[in-house]
């Protein structure tokens, strides 16, 4: 399936984001425009009505964003024989600090079979493929497990965000992999691990403690989870001389050296 043309749509329904997400109501059986369009508008997708719509999807049209992502999905599902989701660009919420502090604008949805990525119209090449790279991988490893959402565990969780950003380092470097991939040590990642994530890691992903940990809100240390999650996969990775792509059908407990090889 191809990138959604959503540039065509922007043009006519960037001021009315509502008749846009109707649009988008089949990737969601069940699910009203209004709640696509709060869900959109809570994970990044723009809120700012008063930019000139032609303009924005102009310049994302000159940036290359939907060649560039059509491009990479296509080398990737040959890379890691993933599925052809149908992927879905908007412009991101830019007019967000926190948003704009952390991801620089960007920001992004994976499911097991549908992908959205909320982009600021001046990305970057390589910023673009970071976040597409991080997303599509997530999209690959639930389309593998095959494992339930409601079944997820924070293991699961910390393991698939670890995984993804793998992927964009070995893809693209280190320089484009996220700032919180280098907030903590490897030593204090150990003692993050073992005294605030291990007792923990079968909390269902519903659970209020799930994103606390995840995140590191509340007093927890930042992005906890995430860069748990790296250090976790990455040790693996060496330890085992593999690849990211090897990775995408292991259990997240195999991973995290909980149980031995099946």
């Amino acid at each position: 399936m191809p990138v959604i043309k959503t540039d065509e749509w922007l043009i006519d329904l960037y001021h009315n984001p509502m008749e846009l997400c109707k649009k988008l109501k089949p990737l969601f059986p069940g699910v009203s425009a209004l709640e696509i369009h709060d869900y959109f508008r809570m994970n990044g997708m723009y809120q700012e009505l008063d930019k000139n719509g032609t303009t924005l999807v102009d310049t994302m049209v000159f940036n290359n964003v939907w060649t560039i992502v059509k491009k990479e999905h296509q080398a990737l599902r040959e890379k890691w024989s993933g599925p052809d989701v149908p992927i879905v660009i908007l412009p991101s919420n830019t007019a967000d600090k926190e948003l704009m502090r952390r991801t620089n604008g960007k920001a992004g949805l994976a499911f097991s079979d549908k992908l959205f990525l909320f982009v600021p119209e001046s990305i970057s090449e390589r910023e673009l493929k970071a976040l597409f790279i991080h997303e599509y991988n997530h999209v690959c490893r639930l389309w593998h497990i095959k494992k339930a959402e409601k079944s997820f565990t924070l293991l699961d969780s910390i393991i698939l965000e670890g995984l993804a950003e793998h992927a964009v380092r070995e893809r693209l470097g280190v320089a484009y992999t996220a700032s919180w991939t280098k907030l903590h040590t490897k030593v204090n990642l150990e003692k993050i691990w073992k005294k605030t994530i291990l007792s923990k890691i079968k909390l269902r992903k519903s659970h209020p403690l799930h994103n606390q940990l995840l995140f590191g809100w509340k007093g927890v240390p930042k992005m906890a989870g995430y860069c748990v999650g790296y250090y976790l996969v990455e040790d693996y990775l060496n330890k085992n001389q593999l690849c990211t792509v090897d990775l995408l059908k292991v259990d997240a407990e195999v991973i995290a050296n909980l149980q031995p090889l099946k």
